[in-house]
C-alpha cells in the first residue's frame, strides 16, 4: 500500500503525477481536472497498487452513508471517465484492469513520490539485494588480521551478518521446499474433473413455505453453470432419461431417483440440498454425492439471519462447494455472480422464473410464456426472462416479438452471470440486429469459456448454415450432439447438415440413432418427412 496522502501528498506513475490533496492529475505540460468520483477512485486504486479493489469497496468509499443511486452505473461511468482522461482502454489496459463481476486493479508501477529517486512500490527481489549487500561498499575493503599466522583476511561485520542471514534463508528456503514437495505427494486429489458431470436433485425444503419450491434449485444452478470447470447435465437430458425410467417429465428428482438418472447418464455426481427453518433463521445445505460408492464428496453449509438472506446464504454455499469440489479459487471468485444480481432478489419473482423453466423443459414453449411474464411482472429486470420469452416467440414465428424481448434482455446483459451474458449477446446479433459476424464471435468466446457448453456449439453451427457454410455447420453440430448426446435438436441439426450436404444416408443414420434413443418431437418428425421427400419414398411421407 502507498503511505497515505498526509505523510506522501504526490505520487506518480508512467508519466502522470496524481497530487491527492488537491485532486489533481497531471502530465508534462498539463493538469488534468478529474470529477471527484472518478478522482476518489483513482486514489483508492493507487492506494493499492496490483490489489484487487472490489465494486463494493468502492461503492463504501464513495457513498459512506449508504444512500447511493444506481451506483452501478455511477461506478462504471466514472471509471470510463478516467480511463478517457489516462488514455487507458478496458480491452488492452495498462493502467486499470477489469476483473469481471468483482471489480478493478491498478496494474501500473506506481512511485509513492515526484522525481526519480522515488521509492517504487514494486517490491525488490530478494537476491537483487543479496548481491549488493554482499559486496563491499566504496571505502570498505578486506582487512588481514595480523594475528592469523596463515594471514587470514578478516570479513567485515556486514558481510559476516550477510553470511549468516543467506544461511538462514537457504534454510528456510530449503524447508520450504521440502514442505511443498510433502504436500504435493501426499495431497489428496480433487474430488472431481473437468471431465466428470454433475445432475442436480431437488431441494428438500423442510420449512413448509412453498416458495423456496423450485426456487432454490433453480438458484443453485444458476450458480454452479457460472463455472467452467463443473458440468451440469441439462433439464431436458434429465427428463429425457426419466422418460426411460417409465417416469413422467418433471417428476420429482429425490436422492434414490436423482441417482439413478446420475447412472444412466455416466454421470459421477450427484447433488443434494436442503434448507431448515430455525425460528427466524434459515439453514442451507448443500452435498455432493458419488452416483457409484454413495461417499460424500463435498458439503457446505450456510445460515441465513432471515427469508431475505437465503439467496445471499445459497451464494456463500456453492461458492465453498465448488471449492472443495476442485475448482480453482481464480475460477470461482472469477465466475460467481450472485443469483440476485443474476436473477432477481424477489423470491416469489425467481419461483414464477424457476416454474417457466421447468414448464418449458416438460410442455414446450407456449405452456411456459405466462411464468415467464408473470417473473417480469414482480421483477422488471429479470434478464433472462426476457430471453426465454424471445427464444420462444421466435419458436412460434413471432419474430417482432421475439426481436423486442431479445432487445430488452440485451439492455440488462450486465445483470447475468457470464454463461448467460454468451446466450442473450447471441440471440439479441441473430434476432434483432442481425449482425451475423457478431453472433459468430460471441459463440467463439462463449466456446473458448465454456468448452462443454452445447449451446455454444449449436448457435455457432446455426450461424455458420444461415451463411451456407454446411461443412462448417456439420463439424459444430457433431461436437454440440457428442456434448449432449440426448438433445434431440442436435440430431435434427445434424440431420439437416447432412442433407444439405447431400449425404442422405448419413442424415437417416442420424435420424436411427435418435429413433433408438426414443427422443421425440415435431422437428424430428419433420426432418423425418423432408428426407422420405428427397428419397421419393412415397409411402413414408404419407
Amino acid at each position: 500500500m502507498i503511505p497515505s496522502s498526509a505523510s506522501r501528498p504526490v505520487v506518480s506513475f508512467d508519466v502522470f503525477e496524481v497530487d491527492l490533496r488537491s485532486a489533481e492529475l497531471r502530465k508534462p505540460g498539463s493538469t488534468i481536472r478529474l470529477q471527484d468520483k472518478s478522482f476518489q477512485i483513482l486514489a483508492f486504486l493507487l492506494e493499492h497498487p496490483g490489489e484487487l479493489v472490489t465494486r463494493d469497496e468502492i461503492q463504501k468509499r464513495l457513498w459512506p452513508n449508504g444512500i447511493v443511486v444506481d451506483f452501478e452505473h455511477s461506478i462504471n461511468t466514472a471509471v470510463n471517465r478516467l480511463r478517457q482522461a489516462l488514455g487507458d482502454e478496458a480491452e488492452h489496459p495498462r493502467f486499470i484492469e477489469t476483473l469481471p463481476r468483482l471489480g478493478y486493479r491498478f496494474i501500473a508501477p506506481v512511485n509513492g513520490g515526484m522525481g526519480a529517486g522515488a521509492p517504487t512500490v514494486a517490491p525488490v527481489s530478494p537476491p537483487a539485494v543479496a548481491v549488493a549487500a554482499m559486496s563491499p561498499s566504496p571505502g570498505e575493503t578486506a582487512v588481514t588480521d595480523r594475528r592469523s599466522p596463515v594471514g587470514a583476511v578478516r570479513e567485515p561485520p556486514l558481510r559476516k551478518r550477510w553470511k549468516a542471514l543467506l544461511t538462514t534463508a537457504l534454510i528456510l528456503v530449503t524447508a520450504a521446499i521440502g514442505r511443498t514437495l510433502y504436500f504435493r505427494l501426499h495431497q489428496t486429489p480433487a474430488p472431481l474433473t473437468d471431465k466428470d458431470t454433475i445432475v442436480l436433485a431437488d431441494f428438500d425444503n423442510k420449512t413448509g413455505d412453498s416458495v423456496f419450491d423450485d426456487t432454490l434449485k433453480q438458484g443453485l444452478s444458476v450458480q454452479l453453470e457460472q463455472s467452467p470447470f463443473l458440468a451440469l447435465v441439462s433439464d431436458r437430458r434429465v427428463n429425457e432419461t426419466l422418460k426411460l425410467m417409465g417416469r413422467q417429465t418433471g417428476d420429482r428428482l429425490t436422492p434414490e431417483v436423482t441417482r439413478e438418472v446420475c447412472e444412466r447418464t455416466g454421470s459421477t455426481t450427484m447433488l443434494t440440498g436442503s434448507i431448515v427453518g430455525l425460528g427466524s433463521q434459515y439453514v442451507i445445505g448443500l452435498k455432493a454425492v458419488s452416483c457409484h460408492t454413495g461417499d460424500v464428496l463435498a458439503e457446505a453449509q450456510e445460515q441465513a439471519a432471515g427469508k431475505e438472506a437465503v439467496l445471499k446464504a445459497l451464494d456463500a454455499a456453492a461458492a465453498s462447494l465448488r471449492s472443495k469440489l476442485g475448482e480453482s479459487l481464480g475460477s470461482v471468485q472469477k465466475y460467481a455472480t450472485p443469483v440476485e444480481e443474476a436473477t432477481t432478489p424477489s423470491l416469489e419473482a425467481l419461483k414464477a422464473y424457476s416454474v417457466g423453466l421447468k414448464t418449458r423443459n416438460t410442455q414446450g414453449d407456449t405452456p411456459a410464456l405466462p411464468f415467464f411474464r408473470r417473473a417480469v411482472e414482480l421483477d422488471p429486470n429479470i434478464a433472462m426472462a426476457y430471453a426465454y420469452m424471445s427464444a420462444d416467440y421466435f419458436s412460434l414465428n413471432e419474430g417482432g416479438r421475439g426481436a423486442g424481448y431479445a432487445r430488452k434482455a440485451y439492455e440488462l446483459r450486465e445483470k447475468v452471470s457470464e454463461r448467460e451474458r454468451f446466450q442473450i449477446e447471441w440471440r439479441y446479433y441473430l434476432g434483432a440486429t442481425g449482425e451475423l459476424e457478431k453472433a459468430a464471435q460471441t459463440d467463439e468466446l462463449w466456446q473458448q469459456v465454456y468448452p462443454r457448453d452445447d449451446g455454444a456449439y449449436k448457435g455457432l453451427g446455426f450461424i455458420s448454415a444461415v451463411l451456407g457454410n454446411w461443412e462448417k455447420a456439420l463439424e459444430e453440430f457433431r461436437e454440440a450432439l457428442r456434448l449432449e448426446p440426448n438433445g434431440a435438436g442436435s440430431y435434427v441439426n445434424l440431420g439437416i447438415a447432412c442433407t444439405a450436404l447431400n449425404r442422405l444416408g448419413e442424415a437417416e443414420a442420424v435420424q436411427k440413432q435418435a429413433e433408438e434413443r426414443k427422443l421425440e418431437g415435431e422437428f424430428l418428425l419433420q426432418s423425418r418427412y423432408w428426407l422420405a421427400f428427397l428419397k421419393g419414398d412415397v409411402a413414408q411421407v404419407a
